[in-house]
C-alpha cells in the first residue's frame, strides 16, 4: 500500500507543480484552490509512506517522480525542449526510481510483518 501512497503522492506533486503555474503567485482563485488541495493530499500521502519505507527512499522516489513528470508534462503540453541529453537525463532519473523500488521493497516487506505483529 505504501508504493501506491507515494506513487498517487508524485502524481498530485505534478498536478500541484502544474497549479503554481496557472496560480499567478495565488492570485487566481481556481488554480490556487487546487494547488493547495493537492500539495496538502500529496505531502498527507508522502508522510503515510514513511511508516514503512526508508526516508531517503521516499524522499527520492516522491520528489523524483514529481520532477520527472513535470519536465515530461513540459515537452509534451508547453512546448519545452525535448533534447536528446534532456531525454536521456529524464530516462536515468525514472530508471533511478524503478532501481530505489526495486532494492527497497524486500526491506519493506520485512518491516510490514514486523508492524502488522504488534
Amino acid at each position: 500500500m505504501q508504493w501506491i501512497f507515494i506513487f498517487i503522492a508524485g502524481i498530485l506533486e505534478i498536478i500541484w507543480v502544474l497549479g503554481l503555474r496557472y496560480s499567478d503567485g495565488f492570485t487566481v482563485l481556481i488554480p490556487s484552490i487546487i494547488t493547495l488541495i493537492t500539495l496538502a493530499i500529496s505531502f498527507y500521502l508522502f508522510s503515510k509512506s514513511l511508516k514503512f519505507l526508508p526516508i531517503g527512499t521516499a524522499y527520492a522516489i516522491f520528489t523524483g517522480l514529481g520532477a520527472a513528470g513535470t519536465a515530461i508534462v513540459g515537452i509534451l503540453y508547453f512546448g519545452e525542449s525535448a533534447s536528446p541529453s534532456k531525454l536521456f537525463f529524464l530516462s536515468l532519473m525514472l530508471l533511478g526510481i524503478i532501481g530505489l523500488k526495486m532494492t527497497t521493497s524486500d526491506d519493506v516487506a520485512e518491516k510490514e510483518v514486523v508492524e502488522e505483529g504488534k
